[in-house]
């Protein structure tokens, strides 16, 4: 956007580059000059294909009916029965704003990620949230927990607990704001499996049921549920108590409790620190902001800050590994939408800059 200026009876010409995406608005640039003057274009033509992309009809005349086949696809892909073709029509309408979203999503990546048909690409973005994600994180301050011992900050060039036999396989929440359970028993898994020596999969019903601190679908902080854990006195196994998706009556038993924990810790928001927790202890509880989750594909996500801000967290996952796909740092994230989303459940996003908040909440149970 260019526009002039009266300022003190002389006329500046002035350069705007506004990102206008998915209801932000942040200014990029401002440079202005007399009018005299050229206005200094340093925008390069990735940056300049974006600001068209942004900028244009949000949906061509044509799209729908080159949809029209991706979304058949998707349907049967994915299993989908509509309740009747009126609903039918406004999912399809759904899918082809989705995928103009996800086209946007993928231009403003700096990543190597690949965006685009996932399960969730019939859903609006509130709906998406509303069902999946976990406000309460960025609300709430949760259970205080001291600060963890820290190993220093020399940490191998890379390290993935999934080869050294201390995560389990990938779980799904459902259509449950659970995500902070999943987080946080991934975590005692780890920690039960580094110490006892038995990897054992954990029961997230129990928390929704039993822990009063949180609001089960609704979120809840893994801060709480740590403190839960400690003051029901332990967790059972996913055999024992049953992932069900909903809130039910609390029926723990603390006869078939297996595993037991002693406390927990908040960890260090440096991420060369992080990794080097997370080669010497474990597995790490943390908090992410979404952004542009519901269409990842694979890849290395690397969302801009403006968009994925570390502010806006709204999901827990669980830190397993980190390394380098050529050249380019990533953390490998356990998340907890099932094996047909992602990289078979996994998510990688970029470390080492931030990226998404991934530093800011951190944590772990304390096994001993």
């Amino acid at each position: 956007m260019v526009c002039r200026l009266p300022v003190s009876k002389k006329t500046l010409l002035c350069s705007f580059q506004v990102l206008d995406e998915l209801g932000r608005h942040v200014l990029l640039r401002k440079d202005c000059g007399p009018v005299d003057t050229k206005v200094p274009d340093n925008r390069n033509e990735t940056f300049s294909s974006v600001i068209s992309l942004l900028n244009e009809d949000p949906l061509p005349q044509d799209l729908p009916v080159k949809m029209a086949s991706i979304f058949k696809n998707f349907v049967i892909t994915y299993n989908r029965t509509y309740e009747s073709k009126e609903e039918a029509r406004w999912r399809l309408s759904v899918f082809v704003n989705n995928m103009v979203r996800a086209q946007k999503i993928q231009a403003l990546d700096r990543g190597t990620a690949q965006y685009g048909v996932t399960k969730f690409s019939d859903l609006t973005e509130e709906e998406f949230r509303t069902i999946y994600l976990n406000p309460l994180l960025r609300k709430e301050p949760g259970n205080k927990m001291k600060q963890a011992k820290s190993v220093g900050d020399l940490a191998p060039p890379e390290w993935d607990w999934r080869s050294k036999g201390a995560v389990t396989k990938v779980k799904d929440q459902g259509m449950c704001g659970s995500c902070w359970a999943f987080s946080v028993t991934g975590n005692v898994e780890g920690q039960w499996f580094l110490n006892q020596g038995t990897l054992l999969s954990l029961s997230e019903q129990e928390l929704l049921d039993c822990d009063k601190m949180d609001k089960a679908c609704m979120g809840g902080l893994p801060s709480n549920a740590y403190s839960a854990i400690k003051n029901l006195g332990g967790l059972e196994t996913e055999d024992d108590y049953s992932y069900q998706g909903h809130m039910q009556s609390c029926n723990f038993s603390a006869e078939k409790a297996k595993v037991y924990i002693n406390d927990s810790v908040v960890l260090s928001q440096n991420e060369q620190k992080l990794a080097a927790w997370l080669a010497k202890r474990g597995p790490i509880s943390v908090a992410i902001n979404a952004f542009g989750m519901q269409f990842y594909r694979h890849g290395i996500s690397r969302p801009l800050r403006p968009l994925c801000s570390p502010w806006l967290i709204d999901h827990a996952v669980l830190l397993v590994g980190y390394g380098n796909r050529s050249d380019v740092p990533f953390w490998a994230i356990k998340n907890s939408w099932g094996t047909d989303w992602g990289e078979k459940g996994y998510y990688y996003l970029h470390r080492g800059s931030g990226a998404c908040g991934v530093n800011t909440m951190a944590s772990s149970a304390v096994v001993d």
